[in-house]
């Protein structure tokens, strides 16, 4: 039997989009009957010390001569930050893929856009994790970059709230930009409605205090609830009672919590020209079309376009409160996109087809 390995980022302990993905890709491999080694990589990724990226080229064989049998599959994040290691495993022989969550934002330093070049262009394949991703690298001059999109898991239809319950599922990061939506909230407060922040709170404590000071700042303690990172029958609970999803965030190459979301029955708002217009759209029937003014195919939610004004923000969400009828279009719309989410099987069946097609003797 083939073994597929999995290195991963061991700097990123939080419930992130990539970690989410990669347990549920190794899942799917092992149901199709793929041995998979999956090792979680030390090091301060992308910016590794030498010590760590020679570590990680030991476990490429990027150092040692001689066969090693089967793929090697390396998140992005790591992967950028160690394009010396991936070439030299490139000399050695190895089958080595690159899984690509998120490409580096294009106001990177050109030395960290040269090096992720570097990395990719040494790979046997790259495999990104949306098509927002590998429109980004085609750009870049990137060629035969595959696409493995997220899959999603059933679950039920949530119930929802009275009065009506919003939810944002996200760690408190920056990027996340749970600041803005705080803002935007502020300013409905005249209507009824109750919020909930759900995410890691202590990827970036600094962040994370300044929402809870904003909470306290803007008047919301008895309206916005800040639950901390959850799992299980918690976080099902809080899914439950919620009527719409929001994702905020200043970049994003998919948003699998839109999916997450559209899963539920919940609808969501995202922010316009990022990944998670691509997920809003994903169980539409037109695909990856971004959502219009109302024109078809209905879509379960809207893309606002935001920069540091919450005030668009604020207003959709202030339509959406007090237009009933723009409430049921959307949620038909998600209960119809429900339906069909592909499922995780798909993307590991992907993933391995991709693998295959470039294995030694094909």
């Amino acid at each position: 039997m083939r073994r597929v390995r999995l290195l991963v980022p061991g700097n990123i302990r939080h419930s992130s989009g990539g970690n989410v993905y990669n347990a549920h890709l190794v899942d799917g491999l092992k149901a199709l009957g793929e041995d998979v080694e999956v090792t979680a990589v030390e090091g301060a990724w992308p910016d590794a010390s030498a010590h760590e990226r020679r570590r990680l080229g030991s476990l490429l064989g990027a150092w040692e001569p001689g066969d090693r049998p089967g793929p090697v599959v390396v998140d992005g994040l790591i992967a950028v930050g160690a394009a010396d290691e991936l070439e030299f495993a490139a000399k050695a022989g190895r089958q080595t893929w690159i899984l690509v969550h998120m490409p580096l934002p294009d106001t990177s330093l050109a030395a960290s856009l040269r090096r992720e070049a570097r990395a990719l262009r040494s790979a046997t394949g790259v495999i990104c994790t949306s098509s927002t991703a590998a429109t980004t690298l085609a750009a870049r001059g990137l060629e035969g970059v595959l696409v493995a999109l997220p899959g999603t898991s059933a679950a039920a239809l949530a119930s929802g709230s009275d009065p009506l319950h919003l939810v944002a599922v996200a760690a408190l990061l920056p990027n996340k930009d749970q600041l803005l939506l705080l803002e935007a909230l502020a300013g409905i407060r005249d209507l009824p409605w109750t919020a909930s922040l759900v995410g890691s709170d202590s990827a970036d404590p600094t962040y994370a205090e300044a929402v809870r000071g904003a909470i306290i700042r803007l008047g919301l303690t008895d309206r916005v609830s800040v639950r901390g990172e959850l799992s299980g029958q918690t976080l099902d609970a809080e899914w439950d009672r919620a009527d719409l999803s929001l994702l905020m965030s200043q970049a994003e190459a998919y948003g699998m919590v839109v999916t997450e979301s559209l899963a539920r029955g919940i609808p969501a708002v995202v922010r316009d020209g990022t990944g998670a217009v691509e997920a809003l759209a994903a169980g539409s029937p037109a695909g990856s079309e971004a959502p219009d003014a109302g024109g078809p195919p209905a879509l379960p939610g809207a893309a606002v376009v935001l920069g540091t004004d919450p005030a668009p923000l604020e207003s959709a969400l202030r339509t959406w409160l007090t237009d009933p009828g723009l409430r049921a279009r959307w949620h038909d719309a998600a209960l119809a996109a429900r339906t069909r989410l592909p499922g995780w099987d798909v993307t590991a069946r992907t993933v391995l087809d991709a693998i295959a097609l470039k294995a030694p003797g094909n």
